[in-house]
């Protein structure tokens, strides 16, 4: 390693992402014991049935897929604290390679066509800098081998923040603000949908319904964590 990354280590050391130890030389965004220890879904199942019931009798989703647990006050919350408000796009790639990996292992590569982010509202991306789920499309994109779009699926409306509000809250500030300008571009593919969180799921609801409506085949959701 260039000796300039142990200088920089000891003036600036880089924090784990989750509980904010102190990180080695070797160690990236995430320590070696939270690697061990994050609350994963099943990895043997992939699909937990609480994920997929949030969906059923609303939107036609073939695999509801979630890599880790969100507890509140939990290391979990502090990842997505980091991803949204840390300056942090880097990290959300280095967790869609990690998941990517455990996917293609179950042979998830072989289910989808395209992965598509949960789009922003151009002026929330601009005061982010990135869209952390598109981030996270681009790390998943990476290990799977399949292609990633951000333009496919675009959002046309800059809405309230989703925090606090019931389903049904979320579900009308929601309604109407996903696009498909081109169905060419979704029409008979498998589509695997990201976002960084699932809580009621409406956002996800209605930005699927318009990509069935659009013409694709299959729709999977994947998020970086989920709320129990």
């Amino acid at each position: 390693m260039n000796p300039l990354h142990y200088i920089q280590d000891f003036y600036f050391p880089r924090l784990c992402s989750a509980c904010e130890k102190t990180l080695t030389t070797y160690e990236k965004h995430i320590c070696i014991s939270c690697h061990l220890h994050l609350p994963k879904f099943k990895t043997e199942y992939f699909e937990d049935e609480f994920l997929a019931r949030k969906f059923w009798g609303k939107i036609n989703v073939k695999n509801t897929y979630s890599f880790l647990q969100f507890t509140k006050n939990g290391p979990v919350q502090h990842i997505l604290h980091q991803l949204k408000y840390r300056n942090k796009p880097e990290l959300a790639e280095y967790l869609g390679e990690w998941y990517g990996n455990d996917l293609k292992t179950k042979g998830f590569d072989k289910e989808i066509d395209l992965i598509l982010g949960v789009p922003l509202h151009p002026e929330k991306k601009k005061r982010r800098g990135y869209n952390q789920a598109d981030c996270f499309a681009k790390g998943l994109s990476t290990k799977l081998n399949v292609p990633r779009e951000e333009d496919v699926l675009i959002r046309t409306a800059f809405t309230e923040t989703q925090t606090n509000k019931s389903r049904f809250k979320r579900f009308q500030n929601m309604e109407g603000v996903f696009e498909v300008p081109n169905p060419k571009a979704v029409r008979g593919k498998r589509i695997a949908l990201v976002d960084d969180v699932l809580t009621t799921g409406a956002t996800l609801e209605v930005a699927g319904a318009v990509l069935m409506a659009s013409g694709c085949s299959e729709l999977s959701i994947l998020t970086i964590a989920a709320a129990l």
